[in-house]
């Protein structure tokens, strides 16, 4: 499956945008549909266009992808036919190699349908043979089409303020409609789009008439966050950025902005066991989080991936292949041996002269290890910027410097012992050691796969801070020890 490149701006943002305005009503019920189906076949026609070529896409969460080609017939007909090949539920598009587009549903009816419009206006008069789904999707954005059109003529014609209030008046219009389309037709495709991006405003008052707390409120707010959204829905995922995958990280990035590991599990397990009876949104969401949390740059939150792989990967799933479920297990094992608050597995290094030294072994009241190479760009820039701070804060809050060599080679120690002198970094607090012997293979234990890698212990060696450059090792030395600016 190819992925679009087209730039194309999607008139369902627009149906989105007017969805969003507040309208209330029921979430709908409906039967479960066995998909996916086996073949398909869409025969398209556009009065009067003149292209040769058209394309089959969809939508899959963040992204569009093209899926099939078709060539005008002698009939002047685009047929997209394919006998075997899965169909799932979902909204379709055919577009042009100029991006010109028009959007259609696959859902509760077998996708063997026949399009006819005309190069004028491809939504506008387009007709739908044998299809109740698009006969009302194709109604409403007309009717959506129309407001939007009458909303941009009177811009011109009216003051800000007499403009604001007609647009105002079109969309409580607006939403009297799909008020109508959600009650009458509560099974379509349209109203599962509709009631996708609705929210509900936490309330004022508990059962009691007692005030709700800011927190409570939150707490209501996240728990009630997807109640219109049909998460048991396959279609789901076959859906515009903005309706599903755009919510959920949503969800994720600013409404648990800030969130400690187990507050986010929390909420996501929440999230993730309502969708189980959907095979595709279960699988899409169990991996977009759990890929999310891989490559997460916040230190604590390798926690979550770990959650996820053990609680999601290790009894297996039907998606990933064994080799893949071992890899994620294998990972999250070692990543959960260095979560905050665990001990560091302890290492014993040799220095430039030749001498052991262990992690253990050293009384000082925090311990900067430092995983490190002249050879990494980023590393050049990073270790000279956090001896600096280390310099800054040593004495006044006793911390010593682990720092070891990550490319133990031949080539690389001239260089690393050249970028010491260089750099004047010869406190001997700050202890710099070569990789090459150790008492275990620290890098499968500390997963060291890129560099700089940099942790802040305690005296007993237990993980505080991780993740850390010298900006963010000074502030949470200071958060630690109350210093003060």
């Amino acid at each position: 499956m190819k992925r679009l490149n087209t730039s194309i701006i999607f008139k369902t943002l627009l149906l989105i945008a007017f969805v969003c305005h507040g309208f209330m009503a029921t979430a709908q019920k409906k039967g479960v549909k066995e998909w996916p189906v086996n073949g398909y076949k869409f025969v398209l026609t556009i009065k009067g266009n003149t292209d040769s070529i058209m394309y089959l896409g969809n939508y899959y969460a963040g992204g569009t992808y093209a899926s099939d080609t078709a060539r005008r017939n002698s009939k002047g007909q685009f047929v997209f036919e394919k006998k075997n090949r899965p169909v799932f539920p979902g909204l379709y598009f055919f577009t042009s190699p100029s991006g010109r587009h028009v959007e259609f549903v696959v859902y509760n009816e077998m996708p063997n349908l026949t399009f006819v419009t005309d190069e004028k206006d491809w939504v506008g008069n387009m007709t739908v043979k044998g299809s109740k789904e698009n006969e009302v999707f194709f109604s409403y954005q007309k009717a959506n089409d129309e407001s939007y059109r009458k909303i941009q003529e009177a811009k011109s014609k009216m003051s800000e303020e007499e403009h604001k209030k007609f647009r105002h008046e079109i969309m409580v219009k607006n939403d009297d409609l799909k008020m109508s389309i959600i009650e009458n037709h509560p099974d379509c495709f349209v109203t599962l789009l509709m009631n996708a991006t609705r929210t509900k405003e936490p309330p004022a008052v508990d059962e009691k008439g007692d005030s709700l707390s800011y927190r409570q409120r939150w707490e209501w707010y996240m728990d009630h966050y997807f109640d219109y959204m049909r998460l048991d829905d396959d279609a789901l995922v076959r859906t515009p950025d903005p309706v599903f995958h755009k919510r959920v990280m949503d969800y994720l990035d600013h409404n648990l902005k800030g969130a400690t590991p187990e507050v986010l599990c929390e909420y996501i397990d929440k999230l993730i066991e309502r969708s189980r009876p959907s095979k595709e949104v279960y699988k899409y969401l169990v991996h977009t989080i759990t890929e999310k949390y891989l490559q997460s740059k916040i230190m604590s939150y390798d926690a979550v991936y770990v959650h996820m792989v053990k609680k999601y990967y290790a009894e297996g799933n039907y998606w990933s292949s064994p080799k893949v479920i071992d890899e994620q297990i294998e990972r999250a094992t070692t990543w959960e041996r260095l979560l905050i608050g665990k001990t560091a597995p302890d290492l014993i290094l040799r220095d430039m002269q030749g001498y052991p030294h262990q992690l253990s072994g050293l009384k000082n009241k925090y311990t900067l290890l430092i995983f490190w190479s002249p050879t990494c760009g980023h590393c050049k820039t990073v270790i000279p910027a956090l001896y600096k701070s280390f310099e800054k804060y040593k004495d006044q809050c006793d911390i010593a410097a682990f720092a070891i060599l990550s490319e133990p080679d031949s080539v690389t120690r001239i260089k690393w012992q050249n970028f010491i002198e260089t750099n004047k970094m010869t406190d001997p607090q700050w202890i710099h050691l070569d990789g090459g012997e150790a008492n275990i293979d620290w890098h499968e234990v500390y997963d060291i796969e890129t560099t700089p890698q940099i942790y802040l212990l305690d005296n007993k060696k237990k993980i505080l801070a991780k993740k850390l450059n010298a900006e963010s090792f000074e502030m949470v030395i200071k958060q630690i020890e109350n210093i003060e600016d």
